[in-house]
């Protein structure tokens, strides 16, 4: 258990930085909070930890099993008379251990951690002030529209805004002011706030005529609900949804998500056939290296085994998807993937049983 946290530790952090990376460019680039971003990343351990699970059991399993054998204890253990059965008890009672946990996260964690996820997305788009009140740094909160403010007062004026909005090729704007104020609108449907310009000039370029127009200004109203468009309905993926709707309200599922009843059906499954991937991939990591009995070479060809039957089996999990989808009556085969795990597992067992076993000495009269 102590290495199973261990590697579950290091794997989680290397897929977390990876994505961290990619969120800290999103999110600090448009303007948001370290706090936000901390936010946001937390909630992505969740389906982190769920991709990972298996893989860390299946490196604890092989490092226990390694050491057991490097230093004479699984040679000591079979010579009492422990079968290569009795010997894999607890790696199953482990394996059963880390299938719980995962069940807790795809079932429980993975689905609220998502939906947050989401909530907490369509409350940044929505947040204009956020996304606009960055100081000294030209913006695009949209395509062809570029925003700039030279700095922003402890009053909340911002002074030297600059607004160009060239979405009318043939009608390009540009705005300039020496003060503007964001003041919120409720009466608003999609943005909620309007950038109120002090002491500006509007120019417009007409291409067909190649004539610039100016117009001096004390001050202008812009509605900044322009710049976004008209607010979409949030998107709502089928892992966003708890167990029990998956399984009991499949028409109301697909119309909220837009999925098909194979993307549902697949779903569900899944959630219970990666439990049992995390005690296929410990079984096969400790059969493999006990097919190997004791070498003071070590087990390294018995440890390449095993990543490779754990490679297959995860191509086995991969192939297995595409069917169901296209036909959601095909559903067993979601668990093609552990129950092949559990078969190469029991016929490894098996053989090094059988192997080992005693011959009889037939002695002369």
């Amino acid at each position: 258990m102590v290495l199973f946290g261990f590697f579950s530790l290091v794997l989680v952090s290397i897929y977390w930085i990876n994505q961290a990376v990619r969120l800290f460019d999103t999110l600090i680039g448009d303007g948001q909070s370290a706090w936000v971003f901390l936010e946001f990343t937390a909630l992505t351990l969740p389906n982190v930890i769920r991709i990972v699970l298996p893989m860390a059991s299946f490196a604890a399993v092989v490092y226990v099993t390694n050491r057991l054998s490097s230093e004479s204890e699984l040679v000591v253990m079979q010579a009492t008379g422990f079968s290569p059965w009795r010997l894999a008890r607890p790696v199953l009672w482990f394996g059963l251990f880390v299938g719980l946990f995962m069940s807790l996260v795809t079932h429980f964690l993975v689905p609220a951690s998502m939906t947050q996820l989401q909530n907490r997305q369509d409350d940044l788009e929505r947040n204009i002030t956020a996304r606009l009140l960055t100081e000294g740094t030209f913006l695009h909160p949209a395509a062809g529209v570029t925003f700039y403010i030279r700095s922003i007062e402890t009053d909340g004026t911002l002074t030297d805004v600059f607004l160009s909005d060239r979405r009318n090729a043939e009608a390009p704007q540009t705005f300039t002011a020496a003060r503007a104020y964001l003041v919120a609108d409720r009466a608003t449907e999609n943005s909620g706030a309007k950038l109120v310009m002090v002491d500006g000039l509007a120019q417009t370029l007409r291409s067909d005529s190649q004539r610039l127009f100016t117009t001096h200004f004390q001050d202008f109203t812009y509605d900044i609900g322009r710049l976004f468009g008209k607010a979409e309905t949030p998107f709502v993926h089928v892992r966003y949804l708890p167990t029990w709707q998956l399984f009991t309200r499949e028409e109301a599922v697909m119309a909220l998500t837009g999925s098909s009843r194979g993307d549902l059906v697949l779903e569900r499954h899944e959630r219970f056939e990666q439990p049992l991937m995390c005690m296929a991939a410990a079984l096969i990591g400790f059969a493999a290296l006990l097919t190997g009995g004791f070498s003071r070479f070590g087990v390294w060809r018995q440890i390449v085994y095993a990543i490779v039957l754990l490679l297959v089996i995860k191509g086995i999990e991969g192939a297995s998807f595409a069917p169901v989808r296209a036909n959601p009556a095909l559903w067993p085969l979601t668990y093609a993937a552990p129950l092949a795990g559990f078969a190469i597992g029991a016929l490894m067992l098996g053989w090094t049983a059988r192997s080992r076993r005693p011959r009889r000495v037939e002695v002369a009269a």
